[in-house]
């Protein structure tokens, strides 16, 4: 498993620097303004849709049941099984968008209401929320087509196809000076790039004998999945309703607001989607296979392995988050239209999110407790009640403290999602916490205490140092920072694993035909 991971995390990774290096370019030509708000706000509808019916909610009701296909009735009855899922979600996809095209002021209204006084803004973001729509079918028969290839454990194509997204929105920023404003350009950059990510897992799938045609809908076949699916889009809205929230609080505050939050959550989503989301779509399919052949003692050897690399990945961000916000904005995005002010912005509400990261990159591994096993209705009233909290913080905290307090109520929400979904698993014996978890807790704990350390008494030579770079001042103390509390973190956390007696052969669990 931890091969998969790798190659899950590597191109995440990838898609990662393309991301930054997309915002990089964004911030420079938008700055944090009410255009670029209105791009922000016209791709969070149909990526928030699509990560409700798509990522979130479809993988987790499908890959269980595919997996349950394959291995009880075998590759072919697996293949239709796909091939009527596809079918229902093209033609729902094709409804949707009907009708978002037709009702986009009212979403739009609905999404942002602080937009109704300002009708120049308000129109940008119609304009390009209608443009940018049809990504959200391109993703959702992606994911299908992810889901497929992830149960063969194809991982990497799968993982390297959002960078082409990236890729799309920067071309179409260079390109900017040919359109109405950059940010159209960027939009329609930004539509193509699901039409390319798209065709390229249609024809991973080809080329590997799993590419699903359209067939009749036999409601008895899918009637499973329907069931599963409906709990998991309630949960998986749960997160993009938190969103949602946030977008609507924020539209009411000055201008550049909604920007200062995006930026902030790219680099807040960046461990997520390098360690989180990749442990996640990893562990599911493997604790799937495992249940389905009867492998109980497997299943949670394979939850405590990933849990305990996800652990030991992310905290270096963690500490990076809450200690020097500031050094990563400015080192990341401080160039152009971007400038103190913005940076400083975006810097408060990275470090109240960094808090809830911890709880963050392990959420979808805890729920794979439930959902490999077909349980997809725990984990959507634990997201319920852990929104509930989110959404009354938020409203509670926005006005004294502006952006951050809609970023600490995030967190928040996050250690109360994952301490449930802990807790109840526990409870009811389909988790269990084994020494190579807690060993390699303890050494994660030392190792980030280090690297606190450091981190303040390296960060003003590290500034020292940057001044000589000139306008690369910001970024160069960045990097040395970076290395030097890699090479701190990662020398205490191995050298304390091989004093408690943790090898990394421990952390293997995927059987060795896994691709």
């Amino acid at each position: 498993m931890i091969r998969n991971l790798v190659s899950v995390g590597g191109f995440t990774l990838l898609s990662r620097v393309t991301g930054f290096l997309s915002q990089m370019v964004q911030a420079a030509v938008l700055g944090a303004t009410e255009i670029s708000d209105a791009f922000i706000i016209a791709q969070r509808l149909p990526s928030s849709f699509r990560s409700i019916f798509g990522e979130g909610a479809f993988n987790t009701a499908y890959v269980p049941c595919y997996s349950e296909a394959l291995e009880h009735e075998g590759a072919e009855s697996a293949k239709e099984f796909a091939s009527q899922v596809f079918s229902l979600l093209l033609a729902s996809q094709a409804l949707i968008l009907i009708l978002a095209w037709i009702f986009t002021p009212q979403l739009v209204a609905v999404m942002a209401p602080g937009l109704s006084d300002r009708p120049e803004k308000f129109a940008i973001t119609v304009m390009l929320t209608r443009i940018a729509f049809p990504y959200l079918a391109c993703m959702v028969l992606f994911t299908l087509h992810q889901g497929t290839l992830n149960a063969h454990g194809y991982f990497a194509l799968p993982a390297f196809a959002p960078s082409l997204m990236n890729i799309g929105v920067m071309l179409g920023l260079g390109i900017g000076l040919f359109f109405l404003n950059s940010a159209v350009a960027a939009t329609l950059g930004f539509v193509l790039s699901g039409f390319a990510q798209l065709g390229l897992l249609m024809w991973s799938a080809h080329r590997h004998g799993l590419l699903e045609r359209i067939a009749p809908v036999r409601w008895r076949r899918v009637r499973e999945f329907l069931l599963r699916l409906g709990p998991a889009v309630i949960g998986s809205a749960s997160g993009q309703i938190a969103i949602f929230v946030d977008t609507i609080l924020a539209s009411m505050l000055p201008d550049g607001v909604v920007s200062s939050i995006q930026y902030a959550d790219r680099l807040y989503q960046l461990p997520n989607g390098l360690i989180g989301v990749a442990a996640g779509t990893v562990l599911l399919p493997e604790m799937s296979r495992r249940l389905a052949a009867g492998d109980e003692a497997g299943a949670k050897r394979a939850q405590n392995a990933t849990m305990a690399l996800t652990i030991m990945a992310a905290f270096p961000f963690f500490v990076a988050f809450i200690s020097l916000p500031e050094v990563i904005v400015a080192g990341i995005y401080m160039h152009g239209k971007f400038g103190v002010a913005a940076t400083y912005a975006s810097a408060d509400v990275l470090a109240a999110y960094g808090g809830g990261l911890p709880a963050l990159v392990l959420v979808a591994s805890a729920k794979a407790s439930f959902q490999a096993r077909g349980d997809t209705r725990t984990p959507m009233l634990i997201a319920l009640a852990a929104l509930a909290v989110n959404i009354a913080l938020k409203v509670a905290l926005i006005h004294p403290m502006g952006a951050p307090g809609l970023a600490i109520a995030t967190a928040i929400g996050l250690w109360i999602n994952l301490g449930a979904l802990i807790g109840i698993a526990m409870s009811r014996g389909i988790m269990r916490f084994d020494a190579l978890f807690a060993k390699s807790l303890l050494a994660t704990g030392a190792a980030s205490a280090s690297l606190i350390i450091a981190a303040q008494l390296c960060r003003g030579p590290a500034l020292d140092l940057g001044r000589a770079f000139g306008p690369l001042a910001n970024l160069v103390a960045l990097i040395a920072l970076s290395i030097l509390g890699g090479l701190v973190y990662f020398g205490v956390l191995i050298g304390l694993l091989r004093l408690l007696g943790v090898r990394l052969s421990a952390l293997r669990g995927a059987d060795p035909g896994m691709r």
